[in-house]
C-alpha cells in the first residue's frame, strides 16, 4: 500500500482530515511524565480521530544523543493504519539528499516527509524515488517570514510571465509528480496562496499548518483546500491539541481538542 492510499484508507475510516502533530515540549508537560509517555499517551487518546501523524523532527532532535530512540519508540505506538509523516524540511545536495531520504523511510520507517525545494528538482528526486512514500514540498508557509520570499514575483524559466515564487514551486512540483507521491504544504495563516495552489494542483495532497496556534481561519482553509471530493487536505494542529491541558488529564482534553476539530473539519464539509 503506498502512501496516498493509506492516507485515504486512513482518513475514510475515521472519518478525519485532521493530523496531530506531535511537537513534544517537556517545559509545558505535567510533572513527572517523560517525552514518551506523554505521546503514548496523546497517541491512545487521539488515534480513532486522525487521518496522520506528524512527528517534527527538531523536538526530538532537541533531546540530545537519545532523541531518535526516543521517536522510533514513540512512533512504534502508532496504529499500522495511520500514516506518519516525518517533519523534518530536509534539502541539500543529491548526495546528501539520498541518505536524508533512506534515513527518514528506510531506517526509520515513516510513510511521507517534508522537504525544502529551494536547491531545486536534484535535492528533491531521492525523495520521490521512493515511489510509495509521500513527498511534502514547502511550498507557502503558515510562518509570519513566509512573505519574505515565497511571494516575490518570479520569472520562470523559459517564459517571460511574472508569478509569485510560491506558484512556481506548486508548478514545478506537479511537473515533477511523475509517481503521483508528491503534495505540498501550504499554510492556512495565508488564504490566497491556499486557493490558487488548490487550483494549481487540483489533485496533490495538501499538509495544512497554521490552522490553530497560529491563527489560521480552519473553515476557510478546510473548504478551500480539499480536492474535488473533499478530500486530499490533511488539517494539522499541534500546540492546541497537545497542551489542551497542562495538567494530568492533558490526554482526556487533547481527546476532546481533536475531535471538537475533527468536528469543525466536518461540518465545514457539510458531512
Amino acid at each position: 500500500m503506498n502512501f496516498a492510499e493509506k492516507l485515504a484508507n486512513a482518513s475514510r475510516k475515521n472519518k478525519s482530515l485532521l493530523c496531530v502533530g506531535l511537537d513534544p515540549d517537556p517545559t509545558r508537560m505535567p510533572p513527572g511524565i517523560d517525552v514518551v509517555q506523554f505521546c503514548h499517551q496523546i497517541i491512545e487518546s487521539t488515534s480513532d480521530l486522525v487521518c496522520a501523524y506528524k512527528p517534527n523532527f527538531a523536538f526530538f532532535e532537541s533531546l540530545g544523543t537519545d532523541g531518535l530512540l526516543t521517536l522510533e519508540r514513540i512512533c512504534k505506538r502508532i496504529p499500522d493504519h495511520v500514516p506518519v509523516i516525518a517533519d523534518a524540511k530536509r534539502g541539500d545536495i543529491g548526495n546528501t539528499a539520498k541518505k536524508y531520504a533512506r534515513s527518514i523511510f528506510d531506517v526509520l520507517g515513516f510513510d511521507a516527509a517534508t522537504v525544502n525545494p529551494y536547491l531545486g528538482r536534484d535535492s528533491i528526486e531521492p525523495f520521490m524515488d521512493y515511489v510509495n512514500k509521500g513527498i511534502f514540498i514547502l511550498c507557502s508557509t503558515s510562518n509570519s517570514g513566509a512573505t519574505d520570499f515565497q511571494q516575490l514575483r518570479c520569472e520562470m524559466a523559459g517564459s517571460s510571465k511574472m508569478l509569485p515564487l510560491f506558484e512556481i514551486v506548486a508548478m514545478k512540483a506537479s511537473e515533477w509528480n511523475t509517481h503521483h507521491n508528491i503534495g505540498l504544504v501550504v499554510g492556512a495563516t495565508q488564504p490566497e496562496p491556499l486557493k490558487r495552489v488548490r487550483e494549481l494542483c487540483p489533485d496533490m495532497p495538501l499538509l495544512i499548518p497554521g490552522v490553530g496556534a497560529q491563527g489560521g481561519d480552519l473553515a476557510w482553509a478546510v473548504k478551500n483546500g480539499v480536492d474535488a471530493n473533499g478530500e486530499k487536505a490533511i488539517v494539522n494542529a499541534s500546540r492546541q491539541v497537545l497542551y489542551a491541558s497542562n495538567g494530568i488529564d492533558f490526554a482526556s482534553a487533547a481527546r476532546l481538542e481533536a475531535e471538537r476539530i475533527r468536528h469543525e473539519i466536518n461540518r465545514a464539509l457539510g458531512r
